[in-house]
């Protein structure tokens, strides 16, 4: 560690991929950074090296278009901020077509030396079994999805009893623009209305009988996916995965989340719905639609096939797909300030996995903002916020405030890991999509495609405008 700072040290604990980039941003900005790794010392069930920053799944950073794609506009954006993960991605970037790949031993290798080399940076090998100390000033918590427990207990302890989730049941959610409306309705069960809603909180999927059977069969037979060993977490009733509901009995769906009862079809309100399919509004904005009771072990080719045999649900596209595995992360929009600070623990932050993202540059980018935030502290400057337009921006308000709270299911969180996605930008303007001149039929795929290409454009050019850079930069990066 270079001595001559006279700035005293910011704690980072963890070395995977947003460990990594927090300790860049904090190094790059002229503060020392203690980097603090477990393994070395102690390993985990998915690692296999003690390399930083070490890609335990695929190899691949998924799309790089930043002009419609929105992981490639998280990509773009963190590279205008000078990421070091999205720099030795670059550098170790193997075929891919449209995606960004790299080999992984070299990406981990890179990732090592840059951070070893960097004359602001420790790197102490040894596994914090609790908080971080008081003492330790500025800290950054970045352990990922496999926290050892030790410390997780300490996290629950601190922030309390139904903080941290270690069973994740995840139900498909579905980009609102893609639900038919001319067949889905309007309506809560018996009009209810509780707080903040008005009686029309639920997009509402009718089926006959016919649909439904057919639905339960296709459920019963679906090609479903086993745990891995190291995620062995038995069900419990309240996230039973609908297939296994299915194989109970062929009605126990029509009694359980698909009962009709309480709704009447706003499109044909003489004719009783057999079953129904309840979509419960996920974000804030009103762009993602959640499954209410669909979390599924099905294959994700399943999943699409199955779900879009739901009428009104006939062209959904999904912003992620449902599942249940094991995970460990934070009730982030209760526990963290808007800046990743535990509100409970002042100086104490959070960043990648275990804050509620999900993915290698989603983790990644969370990491570079716990950076950017402890280092503007230590120097006692203002925390500047990414625009909520930028991909940075909103993928941090779904993490510190963008779920929704309902009167529906007391004590549920519907607050759940997601990757980035255009869900979860704020919508544009009125009046921003225009047709083009000369083509008479603008709607559908193509009105969508323009939709993503123009928030996407926004966002590059807000994220270059926060980071007082030029726009040719962002549009280049």
């Amino acid at each position: 560690m270079n001595t001559t700072s006279s700035y005293s040290p910011i704690h980072v604990v963890g070395g995977g991929l947003a460990g990594s980039e927090a300790a860049w941003q904090i190094a790059s900005s002229g503060i020392p950074v203690i980097l603090h790794e477990m393994r070395g010392v102690r390993g985990t069930d998915a690692h296999k090296t003690d390399g930083l920053a070490e890609l335990v799944c695929s190899n691949s950073f998924r799309s790089d278009d930043a002009t419609s794609n929105a992981v490639g506009v998280i990509h773009a954006e963190m590279r205008m901020a000078g990421s070091l993960i999205m720099a030795a991605a670059d550098r170790c970037q193997v075929p891919a077509g449209g995606a960004l790949a790299v080999d992984r031993d070299g990406f981990s290798e890179a990732v090592t030396k840059a951070i070893h080399e960097h004359p602001l940076i420790t790197v102490v090998r040894e596994e914090i079994t609790g908080l971080p100390p008081r003492d330790w000033d500025l800290a950054i918590v970045a352990t990922g999805p496999l926290t050892a427990p030790s410390l997780a207990n300490a996290i629950q302890a601190e922030t309390g009893e139904d903080s941290l989730a270690f069973f994740d049941a995840i139900a498909p959610i579905v980009y609102r623009e893609s639900i038919d409306m001319d067949i889905c309705w309007y309506q809560s069960r018996y009009d209810k209305v509780g707080p903040g809603g008005t009686g029309k909180d639920y997009i509402n999927c009718p089926m006959d009988e016919a649909q439904y059977n057919a639905f339960v069969d296709a459920l019963v037979s679906g090609d479903t996916v086993g745990f891995k060993e190291w995620e062995g977490t038995p069900y419990f009733d309240g996230c039973l995965p609908i297939e296994v509901m299915a194989e109970r009995g062929r009605e126990t769906l029509r009694h359980g989340p698909m009962k009709p009862m309480g709704l009447t079809n706003a499109h044909n309100p003489t004719v009783k719905a057999y079953a129904v399919v309840q979509l419960r509004q996920d974000n804030a904005l009103g762009t993602l639609y959640n499954m209410v009771g669909f979390q599924t072990k099905l294959k994700y080719g399943a999943q699409a096939d199955i779900f879009r045999m739901i009428p009104g649900l006939q062209n959904a596209e999904f912003a992620r797909l449902g599942g249940l595995h094991r995970n460990t992360y934070m009730n982030s929009p209760t526990l963290l300030d808007p800046s990743l600070t535990l509100k409970s623990r002042p100086g104490l932050r959070f960043a990648g996995q275990i804050t509620g993202c999900e993915g290698y540059v989603e983790s990644a980018s969370v990491g570079l903002l716990a950076g950017r935030f402890a280092a503007a502290e230590r120097k006692g400057e203002a925390i500047s916020l990414p625009p909520a337009t930028t991909a940075l921006g909103s993928l941090l308000g779904h993490i510190t405030g963008g779920h929704i709270v309902t009167d529906e299911e007391p004590g549920k969180r519907s607050f759940q890991p997601m990757n980035i996605n255009f869900g979860l930008f704020p919508e544009l303007q009125p009046g921003s999509i225009v047709k083009p001149e000369g083509v008479k039929r603008f709607r559908g795929k193509d009105k969508t495609i323009m939709k993503r290409q123009l928030i996407a454009r926004r966002a590059l050019a807000d994220c270059a405008a926060w980071l007082g850079q030029s726009l040719t930069l962002a549009e280049s990066a």
